[in-house]
């Protein structure tokens, strides 16, 4: 694994510079550290927001640990100019606002920053989040025409990234914004879709998505 790997590299940077004198490697063994904590802290970040998403019908209750693992990401992969990290650790600080605050306000400024980032380094499954949660941030807006777009631009790049379930997720929004735009049988139709997409690759959370969608559309 690749945290192994960077542990033991600065496990042997101490050992040089306690058994050999050459202290030069403690420099490169903080940042192999810090980049192992940068990952771990992201990881740890998107855990706990998992764990929200699966309560949050029942206890909406914020984590107060979330939003600070994702700062402490983007810290590290700051000072360690890895921008596709940052760009990562971007994203999740714009869910945490928008998803479990409700803050689309404070939440779209980070997305953005996420999603240019992403575009520099080529780092399309972020760029396809980030569009995502930006056409949502759309939708509760009312920028529908907007929402579409980046709705159905994630749903490409999800595609072409192998994600069908990602897809299928994508698709209940863009029923959604059919029907706020009058368009009741392509709603319908979309929701079809996105039913079949996701039973076919057993995501049955977003099954009950659809579902949901249907119900309110009835």
């Amino acid at each position: 694994m690749v945290a192994n790997s960077r542990i033991e590299r600065a496990k042997a940077c101490y050992e040089r510079s306690v058994f050999a004198g050459e202290h030069a490697g403690l420099d490169t063994a903080d940042r192999e550290l810090d980049a192992v904590e940068a990952e771990l802290a992201l990881s740890r970040g998107r855990v706990r927001h998992a764990r929200f998403l699966a309560r949050r019908d029942l206890d909406a209750t914020e984590d107060p640990a979330e939003l600070p693992a994702f700062e402490r990401a983007l810290t590290l992969f700051r000072a360690l100019g890895q921008v596709r990290g940052e760009g990562e650790s971007l994203f999740w600080i714009g869910v945490v606002h928008q998803v479990v605050r409700r803050d689309h306000a404070t939440a779209v400024p980070f997305l953005e920053h996420s999603r240019d980032l992403a575009i520099q380094v080529d780092d399309r499954e972020i760029l396809a989040e980030a569009l995502r949660h930006l056409g949502i941030a759309d939708h509760a807006a009312g920028r529908l025409e907007a929402a579409r777009e980046h709705l159905t631009r994630s749903s490409e790049l999800r595609r072409a990234a192998g994600l069908p379930a990602g897809v299928a997720a994508n698709m209940v929004g863009l029923g959604y914004i059919a029907a706020a735009e009058g368009r009741r049988d392509d709603a319908l139709r979309i929701l079809a879709e996105a039913d079949a997409l996701a039973r076919a690759h057993e995501a049955h959370a977003i099954v009950l998505q659809v579902e949901e969608a249907r119900a309110r559309l009835r």
